[in-house]
Order: C-alpha cells, then sequence, then structure tokens
C-alpha cells in the first residue's frame, strides 16, 4: 500500500466520535510537529466540553506566495468506534457496523501526504496553516470557539465535501434556528375542553399557514422537533418547537425567520394563546464568484492537473462558513468519499490520491 493509503487507514481506524477526540488529537499534534509545523492546542475543550481543543498549525513559508489556510476537523459521527478498514478493489470501506471516517479523515490523510511532499522537493511554498477542528460535526462547535487572533492567511479551502475531487463548493447559506413556546391553557378534554386553549392546535395551525421547505433557490426552512402534551384528557398547555430557516443571503434568512416568528405570533393571538420565540444565528453563509481569487486558485490547480472543475452550491454549513465570518475568504474542495454518515460509506482510492495532488499543486502554486 501506499504511504498516503497507509496513514488513511490508520487514523480512520482510530476512534474520534463528536465529543470524545480525547484519543486522536495528541497523534495530530505529534504528526503535524513531525512535519514542521508550530502547534497549538486551544482552548476550545474548555469552552465547550468535547475532548480536544481546535489545533492550529502553523509552517513558516520560504517564498512570497500566498498564505494558505487549510480546514478539516478530526471528528466523526456515529457509530464511529472499533471502525476496522477494508480494501475492497480501489475503495476502502468498513466492515458494515460502522461508520468509515473518512469525512474527514481523507481531507487529513491527503493534507499531511501533500505536506510531505513539499518537503521532500523542497518546493517553494507560502506560510501553511492547518486547522483541525473538534465538534464539526455538532454544529460546527469547535470552528465557533477559535480565537480570530490565531489565524492567519491570505485565504483557505476546508477539505470537506463530497462530490468527486475537482468540486468547490462557492456559497453555503447562513443558518438561523427557532425555539419557540406556544403557551396556551388547560382544561378537561372530557368535561370541558371549551375552557381550555390548545397549544398543539395554535401549534399545528401556525405551521400550517407557514411557508416551509423550499421557499426559492436560495432559501429553505424546516420544522424540526414538535413537542407538547401529557394525556388525552388534558387539553394541552403547553408546545415546544425547535425549527430552522437557511439562505445564501443574510437578507433572506432574517426575511424567512421573521415570517416564522410573526405567523407564530399572530396565530397564537388569534386563538388566545401566546407565543415567544427565542432566534439565533448559529452561522454565517458565504458566496464567491469565479473571478475571487480563492476560486481563480483552485482552478488553476485543477486545470494544471487536467481534472474538470465543478463549480458547486451548499444547502449545508461547514468550518468554511466560520472561516468566512472571520474575514479569511474560504472555498470548500470535494473530498470523494460516498456515503458519508452511513454504516456504507467508501473512500475511493484514485479519489484520495487526487485530493493529495491537489492540495500539494495548491501548496507550491
Amino acid at each position: 500500500m501506499s504511504r498516503l493509503l497507509n496513514e488513511f487507514i490508520e487514523l480512520v481506524e482510530i476512534p474520534s466520535e463528536t465529543g470524545k477526540e480525547h484519543v486522536i488529537a495528541p497523534i495530530l499534534k505529534e504528526k503535524l510537529a513531525a512535519l514542521g509545523f508550530s502547534v497549538m492546542e486551544d482552548d476550545a475543550k474548555e469552552k465547550t466540553g468535547f475532548g480536544a481543543g481546535n489545533l492550529i498549525a502553523t509552517k513558516k513559508g520560504n517564498s512570497s506566495k500566498p498564505k494558505l489556510l487549510f480546514s478539516v476537523h478530526m471528528d466523526t459521527v456515529t457509530p464511529g468506534e472499533g471502525i476496522v478498514a477494508i480494501q475492497k478493489g480501489n475503495t476502502i470501506v468498513s466492515q458494515g457496523d460502522t461508520i468509515l471516517g473518512a469525512d474527514d479523515k481523507a481531507g487529513i490523510a491527503a493534507l499531511f501526504e501533500a505536506i510531505r511532499r513539499i518537503i521532500e522537493t523542497n518546493a517553494d511554498h507560502g506560510q501553511l496553516q492547518v486547522v483541525i477542528s473538534v465538534g464539526e460535526e455538532s454544529g460546527l462547535v469547535g470552528a465557533k470557539a477559535l480565537d480570530p487572533a490565531m489565524l492567519d492567511a491570505d485565504f483557505g479551502y476546508a477539505l470537506d465535501s463530497d462530490g468527486e475531487v475537482g468540486g468547490i463548493v462557492v456559497a453555503a447559506p447562513f443558518q438561523a434556528k427557532l425555539w419557540t413556546t406556544i403557551t396556551g391553557k388547560p382544561a378537561h378534554a372530557g368535561v370541558a375542553p371549551e375552557k381550555g386553549i390548545s397549544a398543539i392546535t395554535v401549534a399545528a395551525k401556525s405551521i400550517a399557514a407557514m411557508n416551509l421547505g423550499r421557499i426559492d433557490e436560495e432559501t429553505t426552512a424546516n420544522i424540526g422537533r414538535f413537542e407538547g402534551g401529557k394525556a388525552t384528557n388534558i387539553v394541552c398547555p403547553e408546545v415546544h418547537i425547535l425549527s430552522e430557516a437557511r439562505a445564501l443571503t443574510e437578507e433572506k434568512v432574517n426575511a424567512q425567520v421573521n415570517h416564522m416568528v410573526e405567523t407564530f405570533d399572530t396565530t397564537a393571538q388569534s386563538l388566545g394563546a401566546t407565543a415567544e420565540t427565542k432566534t439565533e444565528l448559529m452561522y454565517p453563509g458565504f458566496s464567491f464568484s469565479e473571478q475571487d481569487e480563492v476560486v481563480r486558485y483552485a482552478k488553476t490547480s485543477f486545470e494544471a492537473l487536467g481534472i474538470p472543475v465543478a463549480i458547486k452550491r451548499s444547502g449545508g454549513g461547514s468550518d468554511a462558513n466560520i472561516f468566512n465570518g472571520l474575514g479569511i475568504p474560504t472555498a470548500i474542495l470535494s473530498v470523494g468519499y460516498e456515503e458519508i454518515h452511513t454504516t456504507n460509506e467508501s473512500m475511493p482510492i484514485d479519489q484520495l490520491e487526487k485530493l493529495a495532488d491537489v492540495v500539494t499543486h495548491l501548496i507550491q502554486q
């Protein structure tokens, strides 16, 4: 097996479910130090209660090339303990009772391989900064805990998207969450239901009156959780609803949030109930044109390697959203993994090798 493949298998077999990053973090720290990086572990562990802090590693450049940031994450979804990686033809899979963990250990392995190649060939490169976050899979909590003062890059790439290598995600949405409490009035459901105000009915009518799902090409909204009621003989007095809105612009996500809040309020008032909603912007969105440097730079590497380029938009968030919000233009590159977050997850070996080639070219371009 190649060095790259061996390291990928080594990494995926180290357990690192979200919140349990304590085993893999010191191993990654040691590998980065061996590659000549100055490595810092931040205080994300104390801030989040997760298994480790984010790793921020910096390697001085030997030329005036751009200062590049590469973002990957060390945590995986469940079930991610006891992973055994198996090669089946040109693909690496798990035994079928766990995930594989290519999300995002394929990104880590390809990045480490590229850096080794740069060192071995004495290639010119600008300053390199690697951020390996914790808790990405649970709402980007590690990246959110980063101290912006620790970051130093002209632009960067998150190695963390599905699709064949060659994909460049140039836009991802703002995401807001809403926590709503509907308060009605309890009553005996059989003796005097007319004396009560069902919070369930109010919530149901509110949701029925909302624009949800696909709002337009750039906007979505969803009711994720609905909780309330204890018994059939009680008119339910309180319901809790968790929902979200996403859009590629802040204006659109705010408009959707306002629509949802106002619908809860007006419906509740019309039925004699109250609605209280707390909202929070969970992460910022970003959008690049093909003329932006971070996109042009990546396209140059793909074209030089003969890899077809696919410009993409994402409906989900990643650590790139956070880096963009902190002022570092960051695009997301496809890694080539397949069926992530399932026990059918797989990593085509040729895609892993292509990704290492791409990162190598990006660094020495």
